[in-house]
């Protein structure tokens, strides 16, 4: 593996791997929220008693990340793997379906370029080793759940979950910061927003975020510690507040209509990956 320590061959592989990884996380940002709805269907007609008692609803076919196979949602066509190559294919399909001449969504390759350029920028920060590869896994976390809660305001458990344990694990030898500043971080990204949502309830009698917000920023700081977190709480409200407003006034986005957080946090995550020392040392210089 000595060839991947020259940082150009290390960059340009974890570039083009960026490529794939996007690829497959359009796949992922749009059927694991439908994965999670089936299931949430199947356990709701158990409790009905439905489903011949072993709590599973008949489903026509499979639904997985791998099946069915991906089809343009207009007219059925079975995309192939020549029209499945990232950003090329959508360049030479000039964004269209081959089958139909149906618009394909220019957020597909726009994902797939984010991806490569975090991707590839992730191992020109880090360097070839232990942290940029864990580094990567969390850019690509932060992707998914990025676009998912936009999509859907959910931020899924089986994303967040392993993510935070994976951070205390890296840690257990120091990569991102010691092991007991990613333990109190993971408990206090949680309680911090568990206490928000609380007070918030309990003042309005509404609620204001969602579990899975308390869920990703326990995951923030198991990777970075609990010295990163109020850096990134502030970064993803400011940023929330701005964007939220924006959206009231230009927008006429209705006060009532929740916003995710997950996107907020998710960036300021991201932030705090890459510059979450020199800029808590800048926002520490300023109190």
């Amino acid at each position: 593996m000595e060839i991947f320590q020259d940082p150009l061959v290390f960059v340009t592989t974890c570039t083009l791997l960026g490529l794939f990884v996007g690829s497959f996380l359009n796949v992922v940002i749009h059927r694991l929220p439908v994965m999670m709805e089936h299931e949430w269907q199947a356990e709701a007609a158990s409790l009905r008693g439905e489903g011949g008692g072993e709590g599973i609803i008949a489903s026509p076919q499979r639904f997985n990340l791998a099946t069915p196979r991906s089809r343009c949602p207009h007219c059925g066509h079975l995309i192939g793997a020549l029209e499945n190559i990232p950003v090329v294919s959508y360049i030479l399909l000039r964004g269209r379906c081959r089958h139909c001449g149906a618009s394909i969504s220019p957020r597909y390759p726009l994902i797939e370029v984010l991806c490569a350029v975090l991707s590839g920028f992730t191992a020109f920060h880090f360097g070839y080793g232990l942290a940029a590869i864990g580094a990567l896994v969390f850019v690509w976390s932060m992707i998914a759940l990025c676009f998912i809660d936009l999509d859907t305001q959910l931020l899924p458990d089986s994303i967040t979950l392993p993510l935070l344990w994976l951070g205390l694990l890296l840690n257990l030898g120091d990569t991102y910061t010691d092991i007991t500043g990613a333990v109190v971080g993971a408990a206090a990204g949680y309680l911090t927003l568990w206490s928000v949502y609380w007070l918030f309830k309990l003042a309005t009698g509404k609620e204001g975020m969602g579990y899975g917000d308390f869920k990703l920023l326990a995951a923030i700081g198991a990777w970075l510690g609990w010295q990163i977190l109020p850096l990134t709480i502030l970064l993803s409200s400011l940023v929330g507040a701005v964007v939220g407003i924006a959206l009231i006034v230009f927008r006429r986005h209705g006060r009532e209509i929740p916003i995710p957080f997950g996107p907020y946090l998710a960036a300021a995550g991201l932030l705090a990956l890459y510059w979450g020392t020199p800029l808590t040392a800048a926002y520490v210089g300023l109190l």
